[in-house]
């Protein structure tokens, strides 16, 4: 069983940044891999980013890749989503997610997510 608690969202104006933290709990945890996904109101919940737990390789959507960095520290069981260049299109509620499957783009292949966190981006 994973456990997983985002924080760090909020209002920020276009260009600004955000930096996003997932903190996982659980015993197995080394051995998920983890994801950020996004859901806009009346969208679907949508693919951000993606890290291995074993040598940091990461994955990007084309929407965010060059604004967005995911990154991990290993030993406090966190993950973290840095938001640069953010734009109004950016805004949804972003959420942590855990898969045994490195690099998938499918939510379904994700077993444990958060409870997600807001981020509204004004022009």
């Amino acid at each position: 069983q994973v456990q997983l608690v985002e924080s760090g969202g909020g209002l920020v104006q276009a260009g600004g940044s955000l930096r996003l933290s997932c903190a996982a709990s659980g015993r197995t945890f080394s051995s998920y891999a983890m994801g950020w996904f996004r859901q806009a109101p009346g969208k679907e919940r949508e693919f951000v980013s993606a890290i291995s737990w074993s040598i940091g390789s990461t994955y990007y959507a084309d929407s965010v890749k060059g604004r967005f960095t995911i990154s991990r520290d290993n030993a406090k069981k966190m993950v973290y989503l840095q938001m640069n260049s953010l734009k109004p299109e950016d805004t949804a509620v972003y959420y942590c997610a855990a898969t045994r499957v490195f690099g998938s783009t499918v939510e379904t292949t994700y077993t444990y997510w958060g409870q997600g966190t807001q981020v509204t981006v004004s022009s």
